[in-house]
């Protein structure tokens, strides 16, 4: 097997693993409120700190990973997030695991950006968008494993059981990765020079710092920023609210919800794989400028469509289909985002998708604490979940504006030499 594939297979892991942990504190979120006697508008606080903290330090992680190398930056974030997935299993109190949470987001920010880096030194030109796909569909699939995985453990162990078995996890993963990866592929050992050759030479690997005046004075950057703070709407509302949504606003049983909530994240799986090849390919006919914001803004433009339909559905049935096919619309544009991102960061790609992701972090926060004000001050829970349909599909109106053949490592050129081929 080459050894650009095991890296991928690897970095897959890792996301499965990211979202398993990210997805703990919505799964078992019932239990927590319960025993911890939290109310709906502190609840929206409590996901809101891990998304802010992320947020927080996005970019200085993915520079650091551009900068110092990916293998040193990802075996630091996973160790980093581990400790503090297992440290909530301790928390007793709000403020105690409203503090947990933000210390875990610290710790996490920076997984993607980096994952992003090692991408764009280890796969070809033509293969980054499904190397993406990739990546994504295990992160669903690590969110689809959550209800499946941890409503049993929750159920019989308790929370505490959940985060304490995640963090062990992390740990093991970090230990992995730091031991096999090597930063450069020709450093890998075992890997054949036609491997090196076929992936291409990148003299970029080992720069000192990143030029900040310049790559954040692009203007495409500052576009697909703005574009994922409002598409983060749509996929936060899955990743924190989904599951309490179905408990209270769409009257599924816990049971219920452990079982249909894993759907839409299986699609998701689906969404991105199909995405990354449909990326790939349609960037050979019409070149990546046209192709990516193609799939992007009608992507959102659908979900949005089937996000409103959702909050006015009347039956289990009808929640479980267009939950589904919500999500896995939204998550077969996501290859083209970040596709697109680490094209306009080119050999800066870790900072670029640091931004990008940074942008989609605040929006997840406003979209965390806002869902919860309105579910505490109306007790209507369809009403939030129509405003975030309004986001995404301001998010599907701002890619229409990006050209993602514009960016740092940019040359003239005609369009024929921009295609992902």
């Amino acid at each position: 097997m080459k050894k650009r594939y095991a890296v991928v297979g690897l970095l897959a892991l890792l996301s499965i693993i990211t979202f398993l942990d990210r997805m703990a504190i919505a799964v078992t979120g019932t239990s927590i409120q319960k025993d911890l006697n939290i109310g709906a508008e502190q609840w929206g606080w409590i996901l809101g700190a891990y998304v802010i903290a992320y947020a927080v330090f996005e970019i200085p992680s993915g520079a650091m990973g551009d900068a110092h190398g990916y293998r040193r930056e990802l075996t630091r974030i996973t160790i980093w997030w581990s400790v503090f997935t297992a440290a909530t299993a301790v928390c007793r109190n709000f403020w105690q695991l409203m503090g947990a949470r933000f210390l875990f987001g610290l710790g996490a920010a920076g997984a993607y950006p980096n994952m992003s880096g090692v991408l764009y030194r280890w796969l070809p030109a033509r293969e980054r968008a499904r190397g993406q796909g990739v990546i994504w569909a295990a992160s669903r699939f690590g969110g689809a494993l959550a209800p499946l995985l941890l409503v049993p453990i929750n159920k019989y162990f308790g929370w505490h059981a959940v985060f304490i078995a995640l963090g062990a996890i992390g740990f093991c993963w970090a230990i992995a990765w730091r031991s096999w990866f090597r930063d450069r592929p020709a450093d890998q050992p075992g890997i054949a020079p036609e491997e090196v050759a076929d992936i291409g030479s990148d003299d970029s690997g080992s720069h000192l710092g990143t030029p900040w005046r310049r790559l954040l004075g692009l203007p495409q950057l500052w576009l697909i920023t703005a574009a994922y703070f409002f598409y983060a709407f749509g996929s936060w509302f899955f990743f924190g609210w989904f599951p309490t949504w179905m408990v209270k606003g769409a009257h599924f049983t816990e049971a219920e919800m452990g079982l249909y909530g894993a759907i839409p994240f299986l699609l998701g799986v689906v969404g991105n794989l199909a995405g990354g090849v449909l990326c790939d390919r349609l960037a050979t006919r019409i070149g990546i400028r046209r192709a990516y914001k193609i799939i992007a803004s009608i992507c959102l433009t659908l979900t949005a469509i089937l996000l409103v339909a959702l909050s006015l559905a009347a039956t289990k049935t009808a929640v479980v289909l267009l939950s589904g096919s919500a999500f896995m619309v939204m998550d077969l544009m996501l290859p083209s985002a970040w596709a697109m991102c680490m094209a306009i960061g080119g050999r800066y790609g870790g900072t670029a998708s640091g931004v990008m992701n940074t942008a989609g972090n605040i929006g997840g926060f406003v979209c965390s604490v806002a869902f919860g004000h309105v579910v505490a001050s109306t007790g209507n829970y369809a009403l939030p979940l129509q405003g975030v349909a309004v986001m995404v599909l301001v998010a599907a109106g701002i890619f229409t504006l990006v050209d993602c053949t514009k960016g740092f490592d940019h040359k003239i050129a005609p369009e024929k030499d921009l295609v992902a081929a």
